[in-house]
């Protein structure tokens, strides 16, 4: 007797991709299990957790419509990726993380100082500052430099100029070009960190 290979998640989008319903169908539910669990673990309520579920799919459904799903066999983290992203959604909207507008003035970093954390903000902040971490690697290196120095190991722009042997002006216009770049992508990746 043979053993039929399951089908890949791989292969069930392709499938739905192609106008298959059925395979949309069993991905979720292969995965509901797992999703839910994962959702209510954060939110701590059935309803909401239900709500974000659904959410999770029609937004999964909308970008396999639209053919951006690129994630090559990485379904399911995918899925947690968009699950986890619509609860930080959820308890933003929900005024349980203070809301910040995002002016010429704002500066991206000021999120990150709360001292009284509970577990909503504790999970925000925690994805803030991996969201962040990877938009400064994605800056030229004189202004990441500058950055670092500045606001990881709280330097002054004299400490910086005599660090990097540029003038404090130069240093000063390296992190301002730093700051732009920085809100730049959070655009081009579409990275909420605000209300």
């Amino acid at each position: 007797m043979t053993r039929k290979n399951p089908i890949t998640d791989s292969l069930l989008v392709s499938e739905y991709i192609e106008g298959k319903e059925a395979s949309l169908a069993l991905l979720i539910q292969r995965h509901q299990q797992r999703l839910m669990s994962f959702i209510y673990s954060k939110v701590k309520d059935r309803d909401i957790a239900e709500d974000v579920f659904q959410d999770t799919f029609i937004k999964v459904i909308r970008t396999l419509k639209k053919g951006n799903y690129n994630e090559e066999g990485k379904f399911l983290p995918w899925v947690m990726r968009i699950a986890h992203n619509l609860v930080i959604d959820h308890f933003r909207k929900t005024n349980r993380m203070p809301s910040f507008k995002n002016t010429d003035e704002f500066d991206i970093f000021s999120v990150l100082g709360d001292g009284n954390l509970n577990a909503e903000k504790k999970m925000i902040q925690e994805q803030i500052y991996s969201d962040v971490r990877e938009l400064v690697k994605e800056l030229p290196a004189e202004q990441k430099e500058v950055l670092v120095m500045r606001l990881y190991k709280n330097m002054s722009f004299n400490e910086i100029s005599e660090n990097t042997g540029v003038s404090i002006n130069t240093a000063l216009g390296r992190m301002r070009y730093a700051l732009m770049n920085m809100r730049k992508l959070i655009e081009k990746h579409k990275i909420i960190l605000v209300n």
